[in-house]
């Protein structure tokens, strides 16, 4: 039962929270005491081992530009410098006028291309039939095929150099191209995207009787645009930094592309170090470009696919 006591002991509506606490002291109440703040300390350690990650990391990208803009011989003198004596390009043309750079540029360009695009439509689709489609076997389907990630890619090498000889492909761009077209990461990617698409979209457009084919076209495809730029951001990225199977699977200098070129460079008998580091700058300008221009959609496509 309320009375007017109760009413004049009971805090008003709207009252500041110091005025309510006043009256908890009053009345005999304890307060819940707050935790003294002992951030400061935790945030000086977080940053300062920020910093020494960051200075780790970028410490050999430092390095490589400043041993492709310092004069030739200077990376061998006496004493480590951490600036070059004098900014030149005498590397970067020195490089292109010996070396088919051009070309590598060309082929890293088409290859990551075709692997791309092929790989990006692979994922989609088999990433909606995982998601989406009921079919026999679909969940163990998936886990064999989620198995293959732990299969190193050493271990196929012999296999897949098999294949391509076998089907006549081998020293030419699609012997670079078939084996990369898809890869289980980017299915896993595209059905974890996809499970989280509302199912009230795929239900509505099946009453309106819409096969499956269009329920890919007209509701998934067009809500999948992060999917698609994190799947073309990571599949070129990997593709043009592949080294080890377009080494095996070109002979053609003219076809090899920029990581296999490197490696030509450093296989001289007297290699330019200046001009090896000059090489990757040109190599690695591109993809830190992409990077940069589709970081959004990068950070948007993994955040809505729950992998962080």
């Amino acid at each position: 039962m309320t009375t007017p006591q109760s009413l004049a002991d009971a805090p008003a509506a709207g009252a500041p929270r110091s005025t309510v606490r006043g009256a908890d002291r009053v009345a005999g109440v304890r307060a819940p005491r707050r935790r003294p703040r002992r951030r400061g300390g935790f945030v000086a350690l977080r940053t300062v081992v920020a910093v020494v990650a960051s200075v780790v990391v970028a410490f050999p990208l430092v390095w490589m530009l400043v041993v492709a803009f310092s004069p030739r011989g200077e990376v061998f003198g006496r004493g480590l410098r951490l600036l070059p004596s004098a900014l030149t390009l005498e590397n970067f043309e020195g490089v292109l006028e010996r070396y088919p750079v051009g070309a590598w540029f060309g082929n890293s360009i088409v290859i990551g291309v075709f692997v791309t695009v092929l790989t990006v439509v692979v994922s989609l689709l088999a990433g909606y039939a995982f998601a989406q489609l009921r079919f026999v076997g679909r969940t163990a389907v998936f886990l064999v095929f989620l198995a293959t990630l732990m299969i190193p890619v050493q271990a196929i090498m012999v296999a897949q150099f098999r294949l391509v000889n076998g089907l006549e492909i081998y020293g030419t761009y699609w012997a670079v191209i078939l084996p990369s077209a898809a890869t289980a990461f980017g299915v896993f990617l595209a059905r974890q995207f996809m499970l989280g698409i509302p199912q009230e979209l795929m239900e509505a457009a099946r009453l309106d009787g819409a096969g499956p084919i269009r329920v890919f076209t007209l509701i998934v495809l067009p809500l999948s645009g992060p999917l698609v730029a994190v799947l073309v951001l990571l599949t070129l990225l990997g593709s043009w930094n592949d080294f080890a199977w377009p080494l095996i699977a070109l002979k053609d200098p003219d076809l090899y592309t920029l990581p296999v070129g490197l490696l030509y460079l450093k296989g001289q008998t007297n290699p330019d170090y200046n001009g090896i580091m000059a090489l990757a700058v040109i190599s690695v300008l591109p993809m830190v470009a992409l990077f940069l221009a589709f970081q959004r959609f990068f950070v948007q496509g993994f955040v809505r696919s729950g992998v962080r």
